[in-house]
Order: structure tokens, then C-alpha cells, then sequence
């Protein structure tokens, strides 16, 4: 049977404006759950990216579902206050004209009215509940005893920000087992209660299609993604910024894109950590007088500055266009701990102090602080068609804000704080014109916080296995490409990498449920305690220490420096002749070899390197197993246990790049390249690309040559993760 649009479709469509593709995204929902059957176990599933406008798509299905024959929408949030709560403004804000028109009630669970007469009970209900034992058990005994005549209602379950942490799994401390969760037997024993429901559930993350508490086991580590009753793609609306900008485009030249990431040092954010002692760092390491002088403080200085600067220069475009004034955000977060936050805001707060103070009293400092801020902005906005305000308005604006006191910091680290601080809309509120908040885990997901220009961020990844980092990032969703070019993210390299991985893996199993190549399954692989290859059951696998393959992925050792010529002298003499043997034997410029003499290679070449950049450690055991699973999975029997090598010799390259960062396309260049070569011929097992690079000092090397290797994975690759380490092991 169709699905009916009726009031409560039509009217939130048109008040929100929901474009065709949203509004088709909804219908497609909506038609499919009326047509399957949906438990927790199969569920539906709405899957979007992260900050990409997914509640707006479900409150959508719940008001095309109230128009046919739904009568009930439970909603399961996180388990925090704050992400009620704002789930709770965001209905209000879309069904208020609903409850007005005494059409429909919207509750939290926990506030459920227990003297309902008959005439509410009769509207459309909207009950709010976190995914915590005592909501949920209150929600079962208002269905069943408090009003049993609701059993008989049709119901929609809704289970916002679905992944591993969610409903369906937890982990047993002693044993380490995944297994069903208590809140997923609470949530059926609601189900088998009622007469009718179905079940939705909405995720940013595809990973959480592969997590499952049975888990079949696998042979050779293929594992098909669980099998939803059906899946339905939240359109990405085009103001949308998510991690194809922090981590790819930001790796390409001259775009504005390739500014938005800088580095802080590791020894900052030990700085802006409390100790349990002291409450605040040791003095030994960092005098807060000396906030604005330390060396041990100057990415924080620097990253406050350019948001002071960055906001205050889109305000002044705004002015100049005749638009409205926006108020801007910062957001700092880096701890959990309450400790860290009050002496985070106290480091912030002296640093605002001092920069008034200066902008009062010395001009020629004040100036020259601006001024850096502004040349670092400006590099960004000049490539864009956006235009830049003169030094001199901007040093005007930025002093004014400062000394009229627009600048506020904010706490964010406890439910009442959060509620306190959100706005109508659920967002964190922005009271000034420029809001710096400074908070732990209720920052780590869900909570909106609009106009973000700046997000300084430190959580050790490490400590999140089967949860996602890019959960976190709240620099995610609608970003103007004004806004855009004035932003900047703060991490250290570590972090960044991970963070830039763990983007990489979610896209692969993205794309791969997009052109349906997830069908055939993921490959899931580690290394087991005899160093073989062995499969790894997606629910074990550490997100921070995951290498993706996909077809034509390249693999290489980058930020890394030689060891000193004298040291390695005789390793490169012995690499150049087994290399030259090898060569010698072929009849063209690429020719293949043994997987067992490729991971021989890179042992070698492994041995001449020194890892001197934190966050760049050449993790060569993923490399070696990416060719082993690679060669041995070849759909070219012949082939197998074979891998292409590629060379090229006489190599001069740059260490670094002109804007900095390290140099990573030894393989590139005119003409027909090694990568093009590789590419060419790398269809079923890898290519191993071989390049000798002369390794000048006046290059950035030590002055010795060496071997650059390259990993390529062939066209006909399934997608396929390696776990370095995992959650029982720490291989």
C-alpha cells in the first residue's frame, strides 16, 4: 500500500523547507519500514556522516510514519542529559505547532505523566529515553501497566547514534567477550509487549553494519556486514564539510584546505593537563604568569589568536555585505577530567586578561600579534574568491572586542552546565560575538555547536578501541566556505594521523556499501602469535591502529630520515646488488618476485631508516601483511604468492615540501611514472615500487642513498582492514 502524506508530513516539510532530496530520503524510509519486519536484530537503518543533518531526517520519518498508522515514536539517545535535552528542544522546535493543535505530546521519558486521561492518550505520543537500564524499564512498565491500552498502539522505535557503543553490545571486563547487551534484551522485551512495532536505527558510522554479537567465525577473515532489513542513505546537503576536507583535500597544495590542519607539540597538551595533585600543571614546566611568553603555551596562544582574528574578520564581511553579525566558537578538548577543565579555563582566562591588558598598554605588541594572525588567515582566504578586509579594520575590530569584553569562556563538563548553556534549538548557546568552550566527554558527540572556527583537540585516541574518533569531531557539518577559510584545526601529528586513518577506513566501507562491492564482504586480518595471517573479528579491532586497503592504495614510509651513511653504508651496498640480481633477471622495467623476497626487501630498507617525528613511525609489519594478504587472496591462481616490483634510480627528492610537510610521491612526476607503471600492471597481486633516492643534504637527508618503498594494492581488491593490535592482544 502507498504511504499516505497527510498533515503531519506536509506541514513539517513545508515549515522546515525540506528540499526533494531530504523529502525522498524520508518516503523511501517510511515505505520500507511499512514493508519489512524490523526487530533489533534486523533492523532498518538510516545511515548519514557525522553532523550531516540525520535527526532532521528521522524527526521526518516520525511525522510521515504518525500519517500512516504509526501512534508512538520512542526515541533512544545516548546515554547523557544534555543530548535529551537537546533532542527534546529540537522536537519541541519542529512538533510545537503539533502540540499546540493538541495533535501530539512530546515527553521525557523519565517525566511521563502517570493521571493521562483519554483524550491525550489519544494524540500522537513522543516518548524520549536514553539508552540506560532504568529509562527503558520505565518505558516497558508506562506501555504495559501504567497504560496498557498502548500495547495496542503501533510503535516506531527509534535508536539515534547507532554503533558499537549503542544498544546491542557490551564488554565483559573479566572475560573481554562481546556479547548481546542488556539493553537490546530490554528493548525486545518491549517489542514482544506491544502488538505492533518496528525498529530504525541511525549511524554515521558503516563500521557498525560489520559489528554484530554473533558474529559468525570466519576462515580467511572475510566477513559479510550484517544484513538490516534495509538501508537508506541520508543525503549530504552541500554546505556539508566533513573528513574529505581535514584529511584529503588538506594534503593537496595551494587549496585553502591545505592550511586547516596545524601542529601541537605533545609537550603542550601534558602542559594543559591538571595533575590529580596539584590540580593544574606543575609549576616546574609552566608558570601561569607566563602565559603569553612560554614556549611550553605558543600553539594555544597562537590558536586563540587566530580565532580572535578569524572571527572578527567574518564579522566584518558580514558588516561589509550587509548580512547579519554571527557569533563564533573555539572549542578546546583535550581531557576528561573536571581538573583539567577549571585550570584550562584558567590558562584561557589569563590569556584574555593579558591580551587586554596589552591592546591597552602596548600598542607595537599588540599590533605585531594581530598581525601574525592575520598573515596566517590570509594565506588561506587569498586562495578563495573571498575577499580579505584591510590589516588596519581588522586590528581596529580585534582590539574593540577584546577591551568591550566580547570574548567568553565557557565550561562544558556536567549536565546541568551543558543544559544551562544550550539555546532554543538544542545547540550550546554562543553569547558573545567570539565563545571559546572548554569541555571533555559531553563534547564527544552530538551536541551541536554552530560557527565553529577553531577546535583544539587532544584525547588520546588509543583509548577508544570500538568507538570511533571521528565521532568527536565536532568541526564536522554545515560550514560556509567563508567560515571555512578561517578555520583551523590543532592536534598533535600522532593524533592526526590516526584521526586521518580511521577517516580512510570509514570511507572505504562506505564506498563499498555505495557501489555494492560490500556484498561480497570486508576483510578483516591480523597477525597472530606465530606472525601469520589471520582473520580478526571486526568487534576486536583497535580504530587507532588499522591500515585500509582498497584497489590502488599506496602504502609508504613517510617523515622518516636515513641513518648517518657511515652507519648504513654496507646495508645499502648489500640492498643495491640484491635489487640489481633481481633487475638483471628481467626483460622490462617491472617483473615480479616472491612475497617472501618483498617482505625481505623492506626488512632491509627498514633497518637504514630512523624515526625522528613523532607520528610518523613507519608501521612496516602492516605493510609486509597488506602484501602477504593481498599476493595470497590474487583471483589469478597463477599469480599467487607473487608480488610486481617497479624501479626507478637516480632519485632527487625534497624531504619536505615547500609548505613544510614531509614529501610523499617519490613514485609521481612527469611522463610514465613508477605509480603509472604500477598502476598499468597491479591488477590482482601488489606492486612493490622500489625507488633509490640520492639523498642529498642540501635535500633534507643525511647525504646517503637509499630505497623508498611503495606498497600498491592491485585493482581487484576487496576491502580489507589490518589490526596492527586488537583488543585481546597487543601484538
Amino acid at each position: 500500500m502507498p504511504i499516505q502524506k497527510g498533515n503531519f508530513y506536509n506541514t513539517l516539510t513545508a515549515n522546515r523547507k525540506d528540499d526533494d532530496a531530504l523529502k525522498a530520503c524520508i518516503e523511501d524510509t517510511v515505505e520500507k519500514l511499512m514493508a519489512s519486519d524490523t526487530s533489533t536484530k534486523k533492523p532498518g537503518i538510516l545511515l548519514g556522516k557525522v553532523q550531516s543533518g540525520k535527526t532532521r531526517t528521522f524527526l521526518g520519518v516520525m511525522a510521515l510514519a504518525f500519517d500512516n498508522g504509526y501512534d508512538i515514536a520512542i526515541i533512544l539517545t545516548k546515554g547523557t542529559k544534555p543530548l535529551t535535552e537537546q533532542t527534546l528542544k529540537r522536537l519541541h522546535e519542529d512538533f510545537g505547532q503539533f502540540e499546540e493543535d493538541n495533535k501530539a505530546q512530546v515527553y521525557d521519558i523519565m517525566f511521563f505523566p502517570k493521571n493521562m486521561v483519554p483524550y491525550e492518550l489519544s494524540q500522537k505520543l513522543i516518548i524520549v529515553a536514553k539508552k540506560e537500564i532504568n529509562n527503558l524499564k520505565r518505558v516497558l512498565d508506562d506501555l504495559t501497566n501504567t497504560y496498557p491500552d498502548l500495547k495496542n498502539k503501533k510503535i516506531l522505535i527509534i535508536d539515534d547514534e547507532a554503533d558499537f557503543a549503542s544498544i546491542s553490545f557490551h564488554k565483559e571486563k573479566e572475560s573481554g567477550l562481546v556479547e548481546q547487551g542488556k539493553i537490546a534484551k530490554q528493548i525486545d522485551e518491549i517489542r514482544t509487549k506491544v502488538e505492533q512495532s518496528d525498529f530504525l536505527q541511525v549511524t554515521a558510522t558503516p563500521y557498525s553494519l560489520y559489528l554484530q554479537p554473533d558474529d559468525d567465525e570466519s576462515e580467511d577473515g572475510l566477513f559479510p556486514p550484517k544484513r538490516p532489513a534495509f538501508t537508506v542513505l541520508v543525503p549530504i546537503h552541500k554546505d556539508y564539510v566533513g573528513g574529505d576536507y581535514y584529511f584529503i583535500e588538506s594534503e593537496k597544495e595551494g587549496t585553502a584546505a591545505s592550511y586547516v590542519y596545524e601542529e601541537v607539540p605533545p609537550e603542550e597538551l601534558e602542559i594543559l593537563k591538571a595533575t590529580k595533585k596539584l590540580k593544574r600543571a606543575d609549576r616546574r614546566s609552566f608558570k601561569i604568569e607566563e602565559v603569553f611568553t612560554s614556549p611550553s603555551t605558543k600553539t594555544i596562544r597562537n590558536s586563540i589568536m587566530n580565532f580572535i582574528v578569524g572571527g572578527c574578520i567574518r564579522r566584518i564581511q558580514q558588516e561589509e555585505s550587509g548580512q547579519k553579525q554571527e557569533n563564533y566558537s573555539f572549542v578546546i578538548h583535550t581531557e576528561q577530567s573536571r581538573s583539567s577543565h577549571n585550570w584550562q579555563e584558567d590558562v584561557v582566562n589569563k590569556l584574555n586578561e593579558e591580551l587586554i591588558k596589552i591592546a591597552k598598554e602596548d600598542r607595537t605588541l599588540f599590533d605585531q600579534l594581530v598581525k601574525d594572525a592575520y598573515d596566517d588567515l590570509k594565506k588561506s582566504i587569498e586562495l578563495t574568491d573571498i575577499k580579505l578586509p584591510e590589516f588596519a579594520t581588522v586590528l581596529q575590530n580585534v582590539s574593540k572586542a577584546l577591551i568591550d569584553g566580547m570574548l567568553v569562556v565557557e565550561k562544558v563538563n556536567s549536565d546541568k552546565d551543558v543544559k544551562a548553556l544550550l539555546d532554543i534549538k538544542g545547540q550550546l548557546r554562543l553569547r558573545t560575538p567570539l565563545n571559546i568552550f572548554i569541555g571533555g566527554q559531553i563534547l564527544d558527540r552530538g551536541i551541536t555547536i554552530k560557527n565553529m572556527i577553531g577546535f583544539y583537540y587532544g584525547r588520546n585516541p588509543k583509548k577508544f578501541q570500538q568507538d570511533t574518533v571521528l565521532q568527536h569531531s565536532r568541526m564536522y557539518g554545515a560550514r560556509s566556505k567563508e567560515d571555512l577559510a578561517v578555520t583551523r584545526f590543532y592536534t598533535t601529528r600522532g593524533i592526526y594521523e590516526i584521526m586521518r586513518r580511521i577517516h580512510e577506513f570509514d570511507n572505504t566501507l562506505r564506498e563499498a556499501f555505495l557501489n555494492g562491492s560490500h556484498d561480497k564482504g570486508v576483510y578483516f586480518i591480523r597477525k597472530d602469535a606465530s606472525d601469520k595471517l589471520a582473520p580478526c573479528s571486526p568487534n576486536k579491532i583497535m580504530l587507532s591502529n588499522i591500515t585500509t586497503l582498497k584497489p590502488y592504495k599506496r602504502l609508504l614510509p613517510i617523515g622518516f630520515q636515513t641513518d648517518y651513511k657511515s652507519n648504513i653504508k654496507k646495508d645499502i651496498e648489500e640492498l643495491d646488488k640484491e635489487i640489481n640480481d633481481l633487475k638483471v633477471t628481467a626483460s622490462s622495467d617491472h617483473f615480479m618476485i616472491s612475497v617472501d623476497q618483498a617482505l625481505g626487501l623492506l626488512d632491509k630498507i627498514k633497518k637504514t631508516f630512523v624515526s625522528e617525528e613523532q607520528g610518523y613511525e613507519w608501521d612496516v609489519k602492516a605493510h609486509k601483511a597488506s602484501i602477504e594478504h593481498l599476493s595470497k587472496n590474487s583471483l589469478d591462481a597463477s599469480q599467487k604468492g607473487k608480488v610486481w616490483v617497479v624501479i626507478r634510480t637516480d632519485s632527487n627528492i625534497n624531504r619536505k615540501k615547500a609548505d613544510g610537510r614531509f614529501s610523499d610521491g617519490p613514485d609521481g612526476g612527469s611522463g610514465e611514472t613508477a605509480r603509472t607503471v604500477a598502476i598499468r600492471i597491479a591488477e590482482d597481486i601488489p606492486a612493490l615500487i622500489l625507488i633509490r633516492v640520492n639523498g642529498n643534504e642540501s635535500e633534507g637527508w643525511k647525504g646517503s642513498s637509499f630505497w623508498w618503498p611503495i606498497v600498491m594494492a592491485p585493482k581487484n581488491t576487496l576491502p580489507t582492514i589490518f589490526a596492527s593490535e586488537t583488543v585481546n592482544n597487543n601484538q
